[in-house]
């Protein structure tokens, strides 16, 4: 990628009322004279702790960051030699109807990084890690990623009085087993776990982690008018949801009794079973007068994120590890119009013009303010492999991806990209997924995005998905691609390289240096910049610039209109 925009939040007011500071680069480092750097003491304190809550220097919060543009992710250093664009898929123009008009199409064919950015502050790329992955062997590396250490994370946060979100889906280390046959939480916590097409190419298992999301709405989208919780309403509001995310009028949805809801939802003027809705135009239940607008999510909407290693099945074949690298937690907090959505990235771009670097208001153990109506928090593993809180400029860097760039939906990935209607609920399963091709495209968006990127990663260092896809010239190999089945036999690696990349990344979590990158690499990447200037750096050409929607069109066209 070429770059991303510095977020804005700084003249935003916060979702507790408050102000974010205005930053310049000089208020990012500590004084001279003043000894070991903040970020150096809490790096420190992490190799040596044991606890689930990370040292918390009595500073402002912006003072600890070794990274000033953290934001900007590694993958934004790539070296694009004028004809690999991997941009696309995060910086796109606006497209009618979405609350996002962050409009940073430009920077697929042009850098725009501040001074501190144009320096690729992400070290850890540039670390050989060959022979300390090589000294763990194949025996070490499958015991310690088919351990459980999500359970205990709870009770360790309660002792400590933790006053973030705790939390609160039991067995989730189990993965599918967790939940029923139609993604829902088996403990009734009322997490429900969909099935969506990872997003190219970082989420992609072959490049070193897999996933999984869930959802869960506000208790009012839960319940009906008298307070009592119903599976049918609840089921019929995340259709709706899923419909309006879509932007589309009418969708495929879980069986849902309309005898139960007190509503005809596909409007055949009868009460019934139904499992497609074309009523979506406003909600049911409790929360049948709460605003409803496309491309929104109602306020008190939640997502669950945990990504982990790349396990390995009985039988060979690559799925979710036990062990979680990483437990991340979002909370739509504050619900705003997309009038105020607007007026904030015409902000954000003017805080971009006074070159002022991003700073967002930290909140305490609830994580960080996004700016735009969302609470970030999350855990992640420390030197011995248990669960801890983020550090502050861990959790930062986040805001990168939910925040400053122009192809997500309401600062959201994986909902947008959920399989259409009754297919989509249940836990994430890449077999006998299609390689749909995104709204507006003809060919598969894994194909497309291999044509374009040059490779199967941002940085084209995947060195087996480009034997298995790719011709010796760097194009796509028809004959080669026709033989996959799936999203599975596209994007999952082979056992060897599953147990390489795991191995690069347990090396990662021993230093606990995640502030220089979390990219699983064994070798240093050749297609990356340690520097970039913005004037003189090689830029894509017009003709590799693309349009590209986050939107998948799944081959299953009744399941929307």
């Amino acid at each position: 990628m070429n770059s991303t925009r510095i977020p804005g939040s700084l003249l935003f007011i916060s979702l507790l009322g408050l102000a974010s500071p205005i930053v310049n680069a000089e208020e990012t480092r500590p004084p001279e004279g003043g000894g070991v750097p903040i970020y150096q003491q809490i790096l420190d304190s992490l190799r040596e702790s044991d606890s689930v809550l990370p040292m918390v220097p009595e500073v402002h919060p912006v003072v600890t960051l070794s990274n000033g543009e953290a934001v900007v992710p590694p993958q934004c250093y790539t070296r694009t030699e004028i004809r690999h664009n991997p941009c696309y898929v995060c910086h796109q123009d606006p497209i009618d109807g979405r609350e996002n008009v962050m409009a940073d199409a430009d920077l697929q064919e042009a850098y725009s990084f501040s001074d501190m950015g144009m320096t690729n502050h992400w070290k850890n790329l540039f670390e050989d890690r060959t022979a300390r992955a090589a000294a763990i062997s194949d025996e070490e590396i499958l015991r310690y990623i088919g351990e459980d250490n999500y359970s205990e994370l709870s009770s360790r946060l309660r002792e400590k009085d933790f006053k973030g979100w705790i939390p609160d889906l039991q067995n989730l280390h189990l993965g599918k087993d967790a939940f029923d046959v139609q993604g829902f939480a088996k403990d009734g916590s009322d997490w429900v776990a969909f099935n969506y097409k990872p997003f190219p190419s970082t989420f992609w298992p072959t490049n070193g982690s897999t996933d999984d999301v869930m959802i869960r709405l506000h208790l009012r989208f839960r319940t009906d008018r008298e307070g009592k919780k119903s599976a049918e309403i609840y089921k019929a509001n995340l259709a709706i949801l899923e419909a309006n995310i879509k932007g589309v009028k009418e969708i495929g949805s879980l069986p849902v009794d309309e005898n139960l809801v007190g509503k005809d939802l596909d409007g055949n003027g009868s009460l019934e079973v139904v499992t497609r809705i074309t009523r979506t135009g406003s909600w049911v239940g409790a929360a049948e007068a709460e605003p409803l607008d496309t491309s929104l999510y109602p306020q008190g909407t939640e997502f669950l994120h945990t990504v982990r290693y790349v396990g390995i099945g009985k039988d060979g074949s690559i799925v979710s590890s036990t062990r979680m690298k990483e437990v991340r937690y979002s909370k739509k907090a504050k619900s705003f119009s997309k009038a105020m959505y607007a007026r904030r990235y015409d902000l954000e771009a003017m805080e971009k013009e006074a070159g002022n670097l991003p700073a967002y208001h930290e909140l305490g153990q609830l994580g960080i303010d996004n700016g735009n109506g969302w609470a970030l928090q999350g855990f992640i593993e420390d030197k011995k492999g248990r669960l801890r809180a983020y550090t502050y400029e861990e959790n930062f860097s986040c805001m990168g991806c939910h925040n400053t760039i122009g192809s997500t939906i309401d600062k959201t990935f994986s909902f947008p990209r959920k399989l259409d209607g009754t297919k989509g609920w249940g836990y994430l399963d890449l077999k006998g997924m299609p390689d749909a091709p995104n709204k507006g495209e003809t060919l598969g968006e894994i194909v497309t995005y291999l044509a374009r990127a040059g490779g199967g990663s941002e940085f084209r260092n995947n060195d087996e998905m480009s034997a298995r896809w790719l011709k010796e010239d760097g194009t796509t190999d028809p004959g080669k691609l026709a033989e996959a089945k799936d999203v599975y036999d596209l994007i999952t690696p082979s056992r060897e390289r599953a147990l390489a990349l795991n191995k690069a990344y347990r090396t990662i979590v021993e230093d606990q240096d995640f502030i220089y990158g979390k990219d699983a690499v064994l070798t240093p990447p050749k297609n990356v910049y340690d520097k970039i200037d913005n004037e003189t750096s090689p830029t894509l050409p017009i003709d590799k610039i693309y349009k590209w929607n986050i939107l998948l069109d799944w081959p299953d066209q009744a399941a929307t209109k």
